[in-house]
């Protein structure tokens, strides 16, 4: 399906337009792609946090109350800078009582069960999202995708206030939000292979994929902060701010280069041309601006104006590229372990002795964030790695096996002391995070633009969908 004929520039980069008198370079347009899917993606997983966060709220089984008089009063790191009145969240746990369904026996396995339909909706719908996104407008596509799963995780949220406590409506809340969220990342790795060549692909993206863990930490820090207004705020917070993010990408994200009057870099176009940009013909008229930046980087005459006609391959097609399916497996096994500290490791923190104490449940969510902490120099190293020698598989290959002994070793040695903790997590976070940021990124972005594509055919939201929903 041809895609682009009716894509526009994007309403706040003409509004900028007007203002300068004349378009943004290349590469200050890199530079905003960047910064844009960064926050993007950085907003879809702060809205993934809060579920961790309040899972010892919401489950208080007496069994697993931590003796009062050996909780850590004072919360990690920074005291009240980071978390207000713990004390109060404290007394409020105290009682126990949980919040049915999620009370009682059986609480932790619905809780899990949640957490497994959300990933499930999110992996499925990953196969379907990476298709549309080769298919429709990215920047629509992704608005759409950030404003729905907002919506939905903000829902969840209400479930507080509207005292529910049917299983279902949590359940299905959950679901929903997973397939708005597979809209995001064969969308933002679409968008940045748009822009990005294969030059330093693998530093570029190892530093702009540590969106992921400052959307955890950002995400554990603002429910941990909210909690003791009640656990709802913890939801509905982060999903305001995934829906506002929503309305940047709307507003300023150009997701092609041909939407700006740049011919693909990608294409047999070659590099970017400078032009000059009429701004009064191009609010008149879309088609003749991009006609004239068509004519000055030479595209031909038969296809759209500035808009190459792109053609969106298929699930089957987009598997038969050498590497999808090794590097895809390869993620399932990293992202298993990934997906278990993102969402059970606050839950670990807060009932298990640290020192020979218990942690609050607004300590153990600021902690957790460390763990992140050591993914973002996880994912930077490893891409800096595997561009030096080249060699993507070789590097996931040995962050994956070093994982295993530093995961044993925070295992065994994680309790003896907060500090020896703290140490150990983000050791673990490097190696675990480091070959899941390195496949999602760098690896789906160059079997995306793989030489075994004939023409120009949009192959990189699909492929980005198959890795990381098989990954999921």
């Amino acid at each position: 399906m041809a895609i682009g004929s009716k894509r526009k520039t994007p309403p706040g980069i003409l509004l900028l337009r007007r203002m300068r008198g004349r378009n943004w370079s290349p590469k200050t347009f890199r530079y905003a792609i960047l910064l844009i899917t960064f926050i993007a993606y950085a907003c879809y997983h702060a809205s993934r946090k809060p579920s961790s966060i309040v899972k010892s709220v919401l489950h208080s089984e007496p069994s697993t109350k931590p003796p009062q008089e050996h909780v850590n009063k004072y919360p990690w790191p920074l005291g009240n800078v980071f978390v207000k009145e713990e004390t109060d969240v404290n007394h409020v746990l105290s009682h126990r009582k949980g919040w049915e369904p999620f009370n009682g026996k059986g609480g932790t396995s619905r809780l899990g069960e949640i957490d497994v339909a959300f990933l499930a909706c999110y992996s499925l719908g990953m196969y379907v999202a990476g298709h549309l996104g080769d298919t429709l407008d990215l920047r629509l596509f992704l608005t759409w995708g950030m404003i729905g799963s907002g919506f939905f995780v903000g829902l969840f949220g209400m479930g507080y206030f509207w005292n529910i406590h049917a299983f279902w409506f949590f359940l299905v809340m959950q679901m929903a939000a997973g397939l708005f969220q597979a809209t995001g990342w064969p969308s933002v790795v679409a968008v940045v292979g748009n822009w990005y060549g294969k030059r330093k692909r693998g530093l570029i993206m190892g530093i702009w994929n540590a969106h992921t863990s400052v959307g955890n930490i950002c995400g554990s820090l603002i429910a941990a902060g909210v909690l003791e207004y009640g656990w709802g705020w913890s939801f509905i917070a982060p999903g305001f701010v995934m829906s506002l993010g929503g309305v940047l990408v709307y507003l300023f994200l150009a997701a092609y280069p041909e939407d700006v009057g740049f011919p693909d870099i990608n294409s047999n176009s070659g590099k970017f041309i400078k032009r000059r940009r009429n701004i009064e013909e191009e609010e008149e008229s879309i088609d003749a601006d991009v006609e004239g930046a068509g004519e000055g980087s030479g595209l031909g005459s038969g296809s759209e104006p500035g808009y190459e006609n792109k053609t969106s391959v298929g699930l089957l097609q987009a598997c038969m590229i050498p590497g999808v399916i090794p590097f895809a497996l390869c993620l399932f096994f990293s992202k298993l372990v990934a997906y278990t500290f993102l969402y059970w490791l606050p839950f670990y923190l807060s009932q298990t002795t640290i020192g020979g104490e218990y942690m609050s449940v607004k300590t153990a969510g600021n902690l957790s964030t460390l763990f992140d902490v050591g993914g973002i120099v996880g994912g930077i190293l490893a891409g800096y790695i595997s561009d030096k020698f080249k060699a993507r598989a070789t590097t996931a290959a040995t962050f994956m096996y070093a994982a295993i002994p530093a995961m044993l070793v925070y295992h065994f040695y994680g309790g003896v002391s907060q500090t020896v903790n703290i140490l150990l997590m983000m050791v673990a976070g490097l190696f675990v995070n480091g070959p899941y940021a390195l496949i999602t990124t760098a690896v789906s972005a160059d079997l995306g633009t793989h030489k075994s594509l004939q023409g120009d055919s949009r192959a990189l939201a699909t492929v980005t969908a198959i890795i990381d929903g098989t990954g999921s």
